[in-house]
């Protein structure tokens, strides 16, 4: 059709090189784990997101705990992910990397909450009641900004807390206000679960645009609100960016849950589509196409109504049951919407293009190809998309040119998929 440019964008490259170090480090020095008697049961939570390095931090923080003196075992808290059942959060950690052989210890994986307390204005506070009846928990997590909404705290700890170990109760509740309030109601509802609760502390994960990880930080239950926030400010200083703000055609090759809890990142394609929330300024992309959806997805193709087309093959993959608890738990409907679906890639991304206009002009279309949200270190660009990178000055390598093509089964016949 087309010549395509692939590049490597230049972003910080900043990177921690010793993760053993500096969990032990983090651990040892907080105050709360020092004060527990020897052989006390220690909670560690392991979320259902694809953070790099997760299954090392994990097996570090339960070695520390360890040469500490207690007993440590992990619990899954990702709210209604895996299907809202104990045994499918157990098979989305398996899909992380994260087991007990990996990590050296228990897990105890239930949808089972207890109600531990009311904040000021009456919302009742849910936790996993594994954790809860533990010692002590510590709560680990990278911070992030959140695909649904804006605030002090967005994804992180604090959202660990509410959401993750609240489990399905605790995930409805503090999403049946809106995206508008949540920021609110996950800076309330954690505040009063950890004053309630044996939470120890926090490890926040900081990463790069490179799926690096940057820093490994212990929280203290004194300061938790604070350090998050200055945290998550770091993080959106790091994320990566698609190379130019406005594009025609945005080709994503693989969309689902291992790359965000939203499928396709909002932040990084702009779209939120989401009642009460103004649609982003920037970027502004006309068309976008996804062509498949991740295994490691397990059918939740949350996200996949941020696309105006898709192909049959993503289509048949999609669990409708795991993909609407999603919807209905966040209450973002939209999110789950089907999108015009072709029967193949080439269908799906000629008929884009077609719908741009009559009197298209291939040499001046602004296309980018990415493999997913998640990783945008390698980005297929059209000529158009280059030139305008060139006159603003953003850095990129230039690693070879190619046609956008399809095979005879009509797939791209270039592609830059990165499997996890």
């Amino acid at each position: 059709m087309f010549e395509m440019i692939e590049i490597e964008q230049i972003f910080s490259g900043k990177r921690l090189t010793d993760i053993k170090r500096k969990v032990h480090k983090e651990i040892r020095k907080n105050p709360e784990v020092q004060r527990l008697a020897k052989g006390a049961e220690i909670a560690v939570t392991a979320g259902s997101r694809g953070i790099a390095n997760i299954a090392e931090i994990l097996r570090e923080t339960v070695s520390a705990l360890k040469g500490m003196g207690y007993e440590p075992f992990l619990v899954p808290a990702m709210g209604s992910h895996g299907g809202g059942t104990a045994e499918g959060q157990v098979e989305v950690l398996k899909h992380l990397g994260v087991t007990e052989e990996a990590v050296g210890t228990e897990i105890r994986s239930s949808m089972d909450v207890e109600l531990i307390a009311h904040t000021d204005d009456g919302v009742p506070v849910y936790m996993d009641k594994n954790a809860y009846h533990a010692d002590g928990i510590v709560v680990v997590n990278r911070v992030k900004p959140h695909t649904s909404f804006r605030g002090r705290v967005e994804s992180g700890l604090s959202k660990m807390v509410t959401i993750g170990l609240g489990k399905i109760k605790g995930a409805r509740l503090v999403h049946s206000n809106g995206a508008v309030h949540m920021a609110r109601n996950i800076e309330k509802v954690s505040k009063c679960a950890i004053e309630n609760s044996k939470i120890l502390m926090g490890l926040a994960i900081v990463e790069n645009a490179y799926e690096d990880t940057v820093d490994v930080v212990g929280v203290t239950r004194d300061e938790w609100h604070d350090k998050e926030e200055e945290l998550l400010k770091q993080a959106k200083a790091m994320m990566p960016s698609l190379p130019v703000d406005d594009i025609d055609l945005l080709i994503i090759e693989e969309m689902g849950k291992i790359y965000s809890g939203t499928g396709m990142d909002p932040n990084i394609i702009g779209r939120w589509r989401m009642n009460g929330l103004p649609e982003p300024e920037v970027p502004n992309i006309k068309r976008i196409v996804v062509l498949d959806l991740a295994h490691q997805s397990f059918g939740n193709a949350m996200g996949v109504g941020l696309a105006d087309f898709t192909t049959r093959k993503l289509f048949d993959k999609i669990d409708l049951h795991a993909t609407y608890t999603n919807a209905l738990t966040s209450t973002n409907l939209q999110r789950a919407m089907i999108p015009l679906i072709y029967p193949t890639e080439k269908d799906s991304i000629e008929t884009a293009i077609k719908s741009l206009g009559s009197e298209v002009n291939y040499a001046s279309l602004k296309v980018v190809q990415i493999p997913n949200t998640l990783h945008l270190k390698h980005v297929l660009v059209s000529k158009p998309v280059l030139k305008e990178m060139e006159s603003t000055g953003k850095g990129y390598k230039m690693i070879r040119t190619c046609i956008l093509d399809f095979n005879e089964h009509n797939e791209l016949t270039n592609r830059l998929m990165v499997h996890n």
